[in-house]
């Protein structure tokens, strides 16, 4: 066994924890952890922990720390498991959210948004492909005003921000929530244009063009934070109902 270069000492070897050692080590930030929710997690292809010859569980630090981010995006960001799959596939750092402590208030993440340009534009059958939603849906939305596409050459085009609605709704779709239920969260985002239009009205009808750059600017900040501050109040609600 090699000795470390400056201690003259062997390198600690990492202490592999079971199943019920980590329940137990996480049950104070998430008091619903339990050895068959992990379990269940694992058989979902999001944690893999290796396994003795006995086929006994062993988690290391990582795994710990994965689990973790899982648990967090559940309970802060409300994401399903199949979009977890993806932020963790697509370079979602276990380490950026593996602090055992709560994440100060403004280390929470928060949207962004570009509200300058057209963005992507997407056929439908290219949004259909990548939402997995049918044409019912999209119609749906449409007959609803939720989304609104755009025809161009005989063809339907929707923008990146419509597709992500499409997306969105799909997830809801599954919990039996359809066009007519969604009504009050575009009543809800109408309501919340025109106070941020309100604030930046006249800045934003500036003939100066600096003066018009600097309020888009604003409003995209004013936008992630009135997005941010909706998500923490519907958290605080949903908490009281999960009591």
């Amino acid at each position: 066994m090699s000795a470390d270069a400056e201690t003259g000492t062997a390198p600690r070897k990492e202490k592999a924890l079971t199943i019920g050692a980590v329940s137990k080590q996480l049950e104070r930030e998430f008091p619903d952890i339990s050895i068959s929710k992990i379990r269940y997690l694992e058989d979902q292809k999001l944690l893999s922990p290796r396994r003795t010859p006995g086929g006994y569980r062993l988690y290391g630090s990582a795994d710990v720390d994965r689990l973790r981010t899982i648990l967090r995006l559940q309970r802060d960001e409300f994401l399903p498991l199949r979009v977890i799959r993806q932020e963790l596939a697509s370079g979602r750092a276990d380490s950026d959210m593996s602090q055992a402590a709560a994440p100060e208030p403004r280390a929470l993440r928060r949207s962004t948004f570009a509200l300058r340009g057209p963005g992507s534009q997407f056929r439908l059958d290219e949004v259909l492909e990548d939402t997995g939603a049918d044409r019912a849906l999209v119609k749906e939305l449409e007959d609803y005003g939720v989304i609104k596409g755009e025809r161009h050459d005989g063809e339907v085009w929707y923008d990146d921000t419509e597709r992500e609605i499409v997306r969105a709704v799909t997830e809801l779709k599954r919990f039996g929530v359809g066009g007519r239920n969604l009504r009050v969260f575009r009543t809800s985002a109408d309501r919340e244009a025109a106070l941020l239009e309100q604030i930046l009205a006249p800045a934003l009808r500036s003939r100066n063009p600096e003066r018009r750059k600097e309020a888009v600017e604003a409003l995209e900040n004013l936008a992630a934070i009135a997005s941010h501050l909706k998500h923490l109040l519907l958290v605080r609600d949903l908490r009281k109902l999960a009591r």
